[in-house]
């Protein structure tokens, strides 16, 4: 990686090598005996979405953000499988790699679907989940029947070769993330750099085929077969922007897969929750950290 790493005060960074055959880079900040999280981002970003989290945060919990396996400053994995369920099996190794028994853990787009996975197979491991921006896999199928259009943005960029040279060119990558911002909302040109310069490195530019690849030939199914029949034991918030690209309908209806589960609708927000409604994630996490 030749992108040098963004500095945001309070936040140090380092290494874990998972057992699952994966080394990543974490970015940690809070005290050592404050509620623990974990936030785990999404495409086509890395650690550095959570920076307004963290500041918003100020100290009240122990928050620790990997980036995913392949993207950021992380590296490529053994297995070379970018599958949703491979990012839920980093996340319960990084919480053993971390020596935490239990967490609260956020995910933001693909560390949301990931969060829900973890979730499901792991339940006794979190004692909350908080997923923004990524619809639940419980959707009736003539409801994603009539959303999949909503989907084609990914398939220039799942194909071999041609993602990545999407990527590298970097155009792409930056329209993406000015189409998927609510209405108030622009990303700074330094705010996009710190993504699209990320993006044209070689590891996270195969990374990226890897990832819609996978989902568009295996997870969507997996997902429907991992979700068929179980429910959210933890307390389990979805956090949606009205104006998130891939539409509100296929938010509606988590109530019914948990104990505890609710979505909870931020006015005017696009798909960068994190970034754009930095205070209501916050919020939601202080909510629920213990």
């Amino acid at each position: 990686m030749t992108v040098p790493l963004p500095q945001l005060p309070g936040v140090e960074h380092g290494e874990l090598h998972l057992a699952t055959g994966v080394r990543i880079h974490v970015a940690t900040a809070g005290p050592t005996d404050a509620p623990r999280v974990l936030a785990l981002h999404g495409w086509p970003q890395h650690w550095w979405m959570w920076r307004r989290v963290i500041e918003r945060l100020d100290g009240a919990v122990r928050i620790v953000c990997p980036d995913l396996r392949g993207l950021g400053w992380s590296g490529w994995p053994a297995d070379g499988d970018f599958r949703k369920a491979r990012i839920a099996d980093d996340a319960i190794a990084t919480l053993d790699a971390l020596g935490w028994d239990r967490a609260l853990l956020v995910g933001h787009d693909w560390g949301g679907v990931g969060g829900y996975l973890a979730a499901l197979r792991a339940p006794e491991r979190l004692h909350g989940l908080i997923v923004c921006s990524a619809a639940h896999p419980w959707q009736p199928p003539a409801r994603m029947a009539a959303n999949l259009w909503r989907f084609a943005y990914q398939l220039p960029i799942a194909p071999p070769q041609l993602g990545r040279r999407l990527m590298r060119d970097g155009r792409y990558t930056a329209w993406l993330l000015r189409a998927g911002s609510g209405p108030g909302f622009r990303f700074s040109a330094e705010e996009q750099a710190a993504y699209v310069d990320v993006m044209r490195e070689d590891v996270p530019a195969r990374a990226t085929e890897g990832y819609y690849r996978s989902f568009l030939l295996r997870d969507a199914a997996e997902l429907t077969r991992a979700a068929g029949g179980r429910r959210l034991e933890m307390p389990a918030r979805l956090l949606y922007g009205t104006r998130e690209p891939l539409g509100v309908a296929l938010a509606q209806g988590i109530e019914r897969h948990g104990d505890d589960a609710a979505l909870e609708l931020v006015d005017g927000a696009g798909h960068w929750l994190p970034e754009e409604r930095s205070e209501a994630v916050a919020a939601a996490i202080r909510a629920m950290a213990v």
